[in-house]
């Protein structure tokens, strides 16, 4: 799970970039009163966020009370009810905006990247998310793909090192990218460098790296370098991948399977919130 202090600080940002300085609409209402409303959801998937949700509501007032119903990781289907909130109604309408758009997308994550999962499953490979995310979003977003059974990469560029195309460009070949890098960086930090050919590949299996990523290979490809391979390295598989070809690839033998779908091409879930 997120961090509370961090949740509550991202929580806090969200809500002053919706309200700002004030709810038109709900502060010039006249009457307020103490209601109950119903977090339902509209279709089939997997839950994620539930807890973020109460976070919002606490932020906007203290005084409600958020009861969850169904937890994060929870498959869910239409017509479910996963949560209430009782009190001023006011501030219920100040906050279901943001509390539905987290809500919405992580679990639109979660269901999609459980799709993904699935499509492997029995296979020795495992899915990885990217660093493909929503700006100021990517905790809550890394967070809903380990909720749908997916793994997480790098968090950002401070965690391991990635030698991607741009960087070999830039210092002269792939050898000389890593031999500069491995200069630099603690012996225990993690390399992975990506090849976009088998010539590549063979070139990144002579040095000393820990992962190898084949970008953009077809499944012959693929299958070709595993044999080479032999063990040696482990091996990632990433670029143009899908629910039609991902198993595909993921027979070949490789260790890993990342793709940016997991939440680019993520689709909202459907959630509603409801006065009763």
């Amino acid at each position: 799970m997120l961090d509370r202090l961090y949740i509550r600080r991202k929580v806090e940002e969200f809500l002053a970039e919706d309200i700002g300085h004030q709810d038109l609409t709900t502060d010039n209402l006249d009457t307020d009163r103490h209601i109950t409303a119903e977090i339902t959801v509209k279709e089939d998937g997997i839950l994620c966020g539930i807890d973020i949700a109460s976070v919002v509501m606490e932020v906007v007032d203290p005084g409600l009370t958020f009861r969850r119903i169904k937890g994060d990781g929870q498959k869910v289907k239409s017509g479910d009810i996963v949560g209430t909130i009782t009190g001023s109604g006011k501030s219920i309408l100040k906050g279901e905006r943001v509390m539905l758009n987290l809500l919405q997308r992580m679990s639109g994550i979660s269901t999609n990247t459980a799709k993904f999962v699935e499509k492997i499953r029995e296979t020795p490979a495992k899915i990885l998310d990217t660093r493909k995310t929503t700006p100021g979003l990517r905790a809550f977003e890394k967070y809903a793909v380990s909720v749908g059974g997916g793994k997480n990469h790098r968090f950002a560029l401070f965690d391991m090192v990635m030698i991607k195309d741009n960087h070999i460009a830039l210092a002269g070949g792939i050898k000389e990218a890593v031999q500069q890098i491995k200069e630099k960086v603690s012996p225990f930090t993690r390399i992975e460098v990506e090849v976009s050919d088998l010539e590549q590949f063979s070139q990144a299996l002579e040095l000393d790296v820990d992962i190898i990523m084949l970008d953009n290979f077809t499944v012959e490809m693929v299958r070709e370098a595993v044999k080479i391979n032999k063990n040696r390295k482990m091996l990632e598989v990433s670029g143009n991948l899908n629910l039609e070809n991902i198993r595909e690839y993921a027979l070949t033998g490789v260790d890993f399977i990342s793709s940016g779908a997991l939440i680019h091409s993520a689709r909202w879930l459907d959630i509603s919130l409801k006065f009763k």
